[in-house]
C-alpha cells in the first residue's frame, strides 16, 4: 500500500490547534467548575452555622428590652438549651463524621466535618459573650424588684455565718467529694450535670484533682438568705467551702465544670432483630448517656495544664473548653418568675386558647366533622374539640377502628386515655409510637407499655425511618354504612405543647383522604410505606417528588408569561433537591415567599439565581411549628398543612403527611395567614443576600402576627358566645 503525501507542516498546525482547543476545552470546564462553586457559597449557607443564625435570634429575644423582663430571662435560657442540644446532637456528629471520613463534604457549601467545627466554635464563642453580657443587664434589672444573688465578698459576718450553717447542715452530708488517685480513677460526669473541680496540694507539695457532684434533687438549688430578698446557687455555696470540704490540702484553683456529651446514636444500625425493640431502645438511652464528651464548660479560668488534664481524662480535644461569666445551667430562673409571678408587668400578657367558632361543642364534633372540614390554629384556639372528638370516638358504639400515629405525647395525656379507654370499650385502637423520638424516648416508652396493657396494638416504626406525620383515621359503621373521620396535623398530639407552638389540625370525612390515611396505616402495620397516593403527599417516596412537580408548573406558568407563586411555611429547609428547583424557579420569575423559623440553607435575594425569593423568619413569644405549603395563584392555588419540613431527613428518611386543603374557607384562611405572617414587622426577621437576618425595615405600621392572631381568636370566640 503507497504512504499517501503528508505536509508536515499542516500536521503540525492541525495538531497544536487539537491541543490548544483540548486544553480550551480543559480550562473552560475548569472555570465553570469554579464559578459554579462560587456560586454555590453565594446561595447556598451551611446548615449548622443557619441554625447558629437561628439561636441568635433567640438570644435577641433576650437582648430586646421591649420584652418584659422574666420572659427575656426565659428566652436566654432556650438559647442555652438549643446549644446543649445542638453540641450533643450536631456537633456530636460532625465529630463522629470526623472519625469515619475527615475528608467527607456536606452537599451545598462543600465543607468538612474539621471546616464546620472550625468555623462553629468562634460563633459559639461570640454568641456566648453576648449571653453572659445580657445575663448580667438582666441581674441587675432583677435587684430592682428585690431579687439580688450574692457572692462571699460582699455579705455581711451574720450572713457569712448562717451560710456556713446551712451549708454544714443542709448541703454537706448530701455531697460524695472524690480525690482522683491511684485507688480512685477519674468518675464518670453526667452529661450536663453541675461539678466542683479543685486542684489541690498536699504538705509535700503533690498535686492531686478533687471533684464534687453539685447536682442533688434532694437540697434547693436556690438558697434564699432569711431575712433578705437575695439568694445563691448551690453549685456556688460548694465551690466556696472547697477548703472545708477536702480537709489537709491547699486548694490552689477551683472551678464549676459542665460536661456535654454526644447524644447522635444510631438506633436502626445497632438493632438486632432477634431482640424486642422496646428492651433494646430502653438499653439504648442508657448507652447514650455514656456517649463521648463534645464540650465541657467552666465558670472560672484555669492554668492550661489543669485544662489539658481533664481534657486528657474525658478525651476532649481544648478545642471544646468555653468559659462562661454566667451559671452553667439557667433552669433556675423559673424559680426566680415563681417568686415574681405577682409583678404581671414582668411577663407577657395571660393568653388563653379560645374557643373556636367553627366548633358548637355542645353538639357531636364528628356528626360537625360529616358536615364540614374543620380546622384548628392552635395556641390561639383550644385543641378541646379535637380532645373531645377522641372521647368521643371513644364512647361511641358505631366506633369500630382507631388508629393514630405518635411522636410526642405530654406527660399527662387525654389523649391517651381516650385511647386506652377505647381498646377497653372493645374497639379495635392500633397506635404507632415511635420509640425514636429523640429525648422523648422514656415518656414514649411507658406510655406504649400502658397501650399494651389496655388492648391497644401497638407498632413500633420502621427500620430506618422515623415515622413523623401527625395522623388520626376514626372509622364508624351505621347500618352498614361505614365512614371516616381523618385529623392530619403540623404538630405533635400533646396537650402541653399546643399552649406554646403554632400549629394547625385538619379534620375532614372526605373519603378519598380517609382511604389513603387507612393505606397508611395498613403500610406501617406490615413495616412498609406508601408508594403511590392521589390526594395525601406521604414521604418517603410521594412528598418530594411531587412538591418537585408542583414547582414545574408554576416554572411552566411564569414561562408561559402568566403570574407564578409559591408560598412556603416551615420550621427548616435543608433539601437541596428542592432548593435547586425553587432557584430553577426564581430564575424563571416565579414570585417564591419563605416563612422559615430556624435553618434555611437557601440565601435569598442573590441577583440572577435568588431574586425572587424572599425569606423572613419570625420568632416570637410561641415557637413556630406550622407548615403550610402554596402552589399557584388566586383561582388555582393548592393549599397544604403538613407534619414535613423541606429537609432531606424529612422527605426522604421519615414517614410524613401533608394534606390537601378542599374547603374554600379553610384554604383562604390559611393563605391570610401566611400573608399576616409575611407582613409582620416585629417579631420577623428578613434575610438578606448575605445570609445576614435583619428586622424589616417598614415599621411605619407594627404588626405582631402572633399577637395578631390571638386577638383575632379572642375576638372569634367572644361573638361565638355572644
Amino acid at each position: 500500500m503507497a504512504i499517501p503525501d503528508v505536509n508536515l507542516r499542516e500536521l503540525n498546525i492541525k495538531s497544536s490547534m487539537i491541543l490548544h482547543l483540548t486544553s480550551t476545552i480543559e480550562i473552560t470546564s475548569y472555570r465553570d467548575l469554579e464559578e459554579k462553586m462560587k456560586t454555590q457559597q453565594k446561595i447556598f449557607m451551611n446548615r449548622e452555622l443557619s441554625w447558629l443564625k437561628f439561636n441568635e435570634r433567640v438570644l435577641e429575644e433576650a437582648e430586646n428590652k421591649e420584652v418584659p423582663l422574666c420572659e427575656r430571662l426565659t428566652f436566654a435560657s432556650i438559647y442555652q438549651s438549643n446549644l446543649d442540644e445542638f453540641f450533643m446532637v450536631r456537633v456530636g456528629s460532625l465529630i463522629d463524621q470526623i472519625l469515619l471520613d475527615k475528608n467527607m463534604k456536606e452537599n451545598k457549601t462543600k465543607m468538612t466535618p474539621k471546616e464546620q467545627l472550625d468555623a462553629i466554635m468562634p460563633q459559639v464563642r461570640k454568641l456566648n459573650r453576648r449571653k453572659d453580657n445580657v445575663y448580667e443587664e438582666m441581674m441587675d434589672s432583677l435587684k430592682e424588684h428585690n431579687i439580688h444573688f450574692v457572692n462571699f465578698q460582699k455579705i455581711s459576718k451574720k450572713e457569712s455565718e448562717y451560710l456556713r450553717a446551712y451549708f454544714q447542715a443542709e448541703i454537706a452530708p448530701l455531697i460524695s467529694p472524690t480525690i482522683i488517685g491511684k485507688r480512685q480513677p477519674f468518675p464518670f460526669l453526667k452529661n450536663k450535670e453541675i461539678y466542683a473541680v479543685a486542684v489541690l496540694e498536699t504538705k509535700n507539695g503533690k498535686e492531686k484533682l478533687g471533684i464534687i457532684p453539685c447536682g442533688n434533687e434532694v437540697f434547693e438549688r436556690l438558697i434564699n438568705i432569711p431575712g433578705k430578698d437575695a439568694y445563691m446557687l448551690s453549685e456556688e455555696m460548694i465551690l466556696h467551702y472547697v477548703p472545708r470540704i477536702f480537709k489537709g490540702y491547699h486548694v490552689k484553683a477551683k472551678t464549676l465544670i459542665r460536661i456535654t456529651r454526644n447524644a447522635d446514636i444510631d438506633a436502626d444500625a445497632m438493632y438486632d432483630e432477634d431482640l424486642d425493640y422496646r428492651d433494646f431502645m430502653v438499653e439504648l438511652i442508657k448507652k447514650r448517656k455514656k456517649l463521648a464528651p463534645v464540650r465541657m464548660e467552666l465558670s472560672k479560668e484555669m492554668d492550661g495544664e489543669i485544662i489539658d488534664l481533664l481534657c486528657g481524662y474525658l478525651d476532649l480535644d481544648p478545642e471544646y473548653v468555653f468559659y462562661n461569666y454566667t451559671p452553667l445551667d439557667l433552669s433556675f430562673i423559673f424559680t426566680i418568675q415563681d417568686i415574681l409571678r405577682r409583678e404581671t408587668d414582668l411577663f407577657f400578657d395571660k393568653r388563653v386558647p379560645q374557643r373556636s367558632p367553627q366548633f358548637n361543642e355542645d353538639e357531636s364534633i364528628m356528626d360537625q366533622i360529616a358536615k364540614k372540614d374543620k380546622l384548628l390554629s392552635y395556641p390561639y384556639e383550644s385543641m378541646r374539640p379535637f380532645l373531645k372528638l377522641l372521647q368521643e370516638a371513644a364512647e361511641d358504639k358505631d366506633v369500630v377502628s382507631i388508629k393514630m400515629t405518635l411522636y410526642r405525647v405530654a406527660k399527662q395525656s387525654k389523649i391517651i386515655a381516650s385511647l386506652i379507654e377505647a381498646a377497653e370499650n372493645g374497639k379495635d385502637v392500633t397506635i404507632l409510637v415511635e420509640l425514636k423520638a429523640r429525648f422523648d424516648e422514656e415518656n414514649n416508652i411507658e406510655w406504649s407499655r400502658q397501650l399494651e396493657d389496655a388492648g391497644c396494638r401497638v407498632i413500633y416504626g420502621l427500620d430506618g425511618y422515623k415515622v413523623h406525620s401527625k395522623l388520626c383515621l376514626i372509622t364508624r359503621k351505621k347500618k352498614g354504612k361505614v365512614s371516616y373521620i381523618t385529623q392530619i396535623g403540623t404538630g405533635n398530639y400533646n396537650e402541653k405543647t399546643s399552649r406554646l407552638y403554632t400549629d394547625l389540625s385538619l379534620m375532614t370525612a372526605n373519603v378519598d383522604i380517609a382511604l389513603e390515611a387507612a393505606e397508611v396505616f395498613q403500610a406501617l402495620s406490615m413495616g412498609e410505606t406508601v408508594e403511590e397516593t392521589d390526594h395525601l403527599l406521604v414521604a418517603p417516596h410521594c412528598l418530594q417528588n411531587k412538591v418537585i412537580h408542583m414547582i414545574d408548573r408554576e416554572i411552566e406558568h411564569a414561562k408561559a408569561g402568566e403570574p407564578a407563586y409559591i408560598g412556603l411555611k416551615m420550621n427548616s429547609l435543608t433539601d437541596k433537591k428542592i432548593m435547586e428547583k425553587l432557584i430553577k424557579a426564581s430564575k424563571a420569575g416565579v414570585k417564591i415567599d419563605m416563612v422559615i423559623r430556624g435553618i434555611c440553607c437557601l440565601i435569598p435575594g442573590v441577583k440572577g439565581e435568588t431574586d425572587n425569593i424572599q425569606v423572613r423568619s419570625i420568632v416570637g413569644r410561641y415557637l413556630e411549628h406550622s407548615r403550610i405549603y402554596i402552589f399557584g395563584t388566586k383561582g388555582r392555588e393548592k393549599v397544604y398543612i403538613a407534619s414535613a419540613d423541606f429537609m432531606t431527613r424529612n422527605t426522604l428518611r421519615r414517614v410524613e403527611v401533608a394534606v390537601p386543603i378542599y374547603n374554600t374557607d379553610i384554604k383562604m384562611q390559611l393563605i391570610e395567614m401566611f400573608i399576616t405572617m409575611l407582613s409582620d414587622n416585629v417579631k420577623a426577621r428578613e434575610e438578606d443576600h448575605n445570609g445576614n437576618y435583619k428586622i424589616p425595615k417598614n415599621q411605619d405600621t407594627p404588626l405582631n402576627s402572633q399577637e395578631f392572631f390571638y386577638k383575632q381568636a379572642y375576638l372569634n370566640a367572644k361573638n361565638v358566645n355572644s
